[in-house]
């Protein structure tokens, strides 16, 4: 029996490389995309403590200058958080730019893959053909022995 040997085997060979570099990525992308988030929380949590803070000072005796920094440290984290957002925007976009990537690789090579069964099963066909082929040769070789020995004068 002949040896199966895909043709595009290569290519095939260099879309799971693809892939994995595309599963990498977006595995990348994932992972700057949680930073992002966890500093957004982070920044959330030191607002709300300045907040707290913020209480706090109204409740005892007023320091005036206390307060104050309190209030520019909200407003700068205000515009911090903004900023912060901005960048999970970003890492959110790349992330579904990485995911599309993704997907496209795979399909790319769920394709080859297909092709390569498809080249598969018709190489199994041909070789159940080339089979039943030398049997009907060996079968028509020995009914044609044997008549020739029915034939022959004894």
């Amino acid at each position: 029996m002949a040896r199966f040997r895909y043709s595009m085997q290569s290519i095939l060979n260099i879309k799971m490389k693809m892939e994995t570099l595309a599963k990498q990525e977006f595995s990348a992308a994932r992972a700057a995309l949680d930073a992002e988030e966890e500093r957004l929380q982070q920044l959330f949590d030191r607002k709300s403590g300045y907040e707290k803070e913020a209480k706090a000072l109204r409740a005892g005796t007023l320091n005036l200058r206390k307060i104050e920094e309190n209030r520019a440290a909200i407003l700068c984290m205000d515009d911090y958080i903004l900023l912060q957002k901005k960048r999970v925007e970003i890492a959110e976009k790349n992330l579904e730019e990485a995911r599309e990537r993704l997907t496209t690789v795979m399909m790319e090579r769920k394709t080859h893959e297909t092709l390569k069964e498809k080249a598969f099963q018709a190489f199994l066909m041909e070789e159940k053909r080339q089979e039943s082929k030398e049997i009907d040769q060996l079968t028509s070789y020995t009914y044609g022995q044997r008549r020739s020995e029915e034939k022959m004068p004894v």
